[in-house]
């Protein structure tokens, strides 16, 4: 059988998925990781988000991306709801571009084609501002986009109806690609886009994965308005991130959309010539998105996997620790109750409470004794004691595991909520021995199937468009072609 690079892609994707859906989802979902399968987010094809302010050019940058008026455009907020773009598949090629079919929320977050089932929990008002459209624009074929209501100033949960960042966060972590847009007018202010950049975005997803774009540059005055404007820009995204190496600011504008506007009459726009390379670059940058698709596939392998067993880590460690702590507390009933039924007959015996009794008796009497006290240490003391010792421990969660580096804090800052709602719903209560298997296993995942995915990929670099390949020499692609040739499919 010979394997060719194209049917690799889809083959070690499809590979990837699996090995999501039955050895990463049961533990994540037992444990709370997820509140879905954790293949729901990588299920679907690449995906573009397109964040900005409201008046940042979102909808005519999409536009013009897709060759056609799909999105509403204009000067001030024209549209509230969170917009997925994708192709349709049904449609004759050379027909006039357009909108083919629109869904509402409702269908979008419980039809299992897509990955936005974990989106439900944002509510009603959320729902009534995300929709679908089905466009027959070549630019999709590859790669779906979401365009997102424009940021705003002064808006609160209240004012939307929902949480507008952490439905951000939420579309930011299944997003292959983040562009993020600003306009001449207002680089950078917006209070909404700084709490995005600030805190939203380095939380939810990798900053190689977001691209600055400074978007309708044609309405600079002149060459040095547009310097000023950058300039800006760069000061206020320094003052934002807190960096002060600021990644490359993309430029770009619409002509679709300068041709339809009369103020380029009154602008020296002969700079534009200069930079149409730029928007050349930012287009092919958008079509890239789906050659990282499988890189961002392995990274979300590595990352949960690696996420995962440390919660796992930290849940095994507080269950030894609860059981040396129950232990301790029993040596100590022991103690008590032997002290205790020993002096409780020393003092009868003295007093002339027992009578004669001979020395078999007592110590039977004293086991006895012993036995009673123990029972009442184990039921009245030790679950107060017990009580204490978890409280204490949901205070000190960053007791249970060391932080020795910062990959290791990075990864405890992701999952310490997690850790203390299963603690707090188990009540510390939960088998030892499943944890301790399930954490090998997640654990056999990251150190061990993580790599060899690397690996597969980077013998998947070297291959080139319609070369075949016929002896993979690494254990994951081995693995795949052997699991092909047994399922007797035909790769060609």
């Amino acid at each position: 059988m010979t394997l060719y690079r194209e049917n690799y892609i889809n083959a070690i994707r499809n590979e990837l998925r699996d090995l999501v859906e039955k050895r990463l989802t049961p533990v994540s979902l037992h444990y709370g990781y997820s509140e879905v399968p954790l293949e729901t987010h990588i299920k679907w094809r690449p995906l573009v988000l397109v964040l900005g302010n409201y008046s940042s050019g979102k909808s005519a940058l999409i536009n013009d991306f897709l060759k056609a008026e799909i999105q509403k455009t204009g000067q001030a907020p024209t549209d509230d709801s969170f917009t997925i773009l994708t192709y349709d598949d049904t449609s004759a090629s050379g027909n006039t571009i357009k909108i083919t079919e629109e869904r509402d929320g409702k269908f979008l977050l419980n039809d299992p084609e897509f990955p936005f089932e974990s989106l439900k929990k944002h509510g009603q008002r959320f729902a009534a501002h995300f929709r679908l459209k089905k466009v027959n624009s070549p630019f999709l074929k590859s790669l779906a986009i979401i365009d997102t209501p424009g940021m705003l100033d002064s808006v609160t949960e209240r004012d939307r109806g929902y949480n507008y960042q952490d439905v951000i966060g939420d579309l930011a972590q299944i997003a292959d690609l983040i562009l993020v847009l600003f306009d001449p007018h207002k680089a950078g202010t917006i209070r909404e886009a700084h709490t995005s950049l600030r805190d939203t975005l380095p939380t939810r997803t990798f900053e190689d994965r977001v691209l600055f774009v400074l978007n309708r540059i044609d309405e600079c005055a002149s060459l040095g308005d547009l310097l000023r404007v950058y300039g800006t820009l760069c000061w206020n995204l320094s003052q934002i991130t807190g960096r002060k190496d600021i990644p490359m600011i993309h430029l770009t504008y619409s002509p679709r959309a300068a041709r339809n506007s009369n103020q380029h009459l009154e602008r020296d726009a002969s700079y534009l010539k200069y930079l149409d390379n730029q928007r050349e670059e930012l287009k092919k940058a958008v079509m890239e998105a789906p050659r990282h698709r499988l890189d961002h596939l392995a990274t979300f392998v590595e990352t949960h996997s690696e996420r995962m067993s440390h919660l796992l880590e930290a849940l095994v460690s507080y269950r030894h620790r609860m059981r040396g702590f129950r232990l301790k507390q029993l040596l100590y009933g022991l103690i008590f109750s032997m002290a205790g039924a020993g002096a409780a007959l020393y003092l009868g015996a003295n007093m002339g409470l027992l009578g004669k009794m001979n020395s078999g008796l007592l110590l039977s009497n004293g086991s006895i004794g012993t036995a009673i006290l123990l029972l009442l240490w184990v039921v009245l003391v030790m679950p107060f004691t017990g009580r204490h010792f978890f409280r204490k421990q949901i205070k000190n969660l960053d007791d249970l595991t060391p932080l020795k580096n910062q990959t290791r804090r990075d990864s405890w800052e992701a999952i310490q909520e997690m850790l203390s709602h299963y603690l707090i719903k188990t009540d510390g209560s939960y088998s030892l021995r499943k944890t301790r298997r399930d954490h090998e296993e997640v654990l056999t995942v990251f150190e061990k199937d993580s790599k060899e995915i690397r690996e597969a990929l980077h013998e998947l670099a070297a291959l080139k468009p319609g070369i075949p390949l016929t002896d993979p020499p690494g254990p994951f692609l081995s693995t795949l072609v052997k699991g092909l040739k047994k399922k007797n499919i035909e790769v060609m």
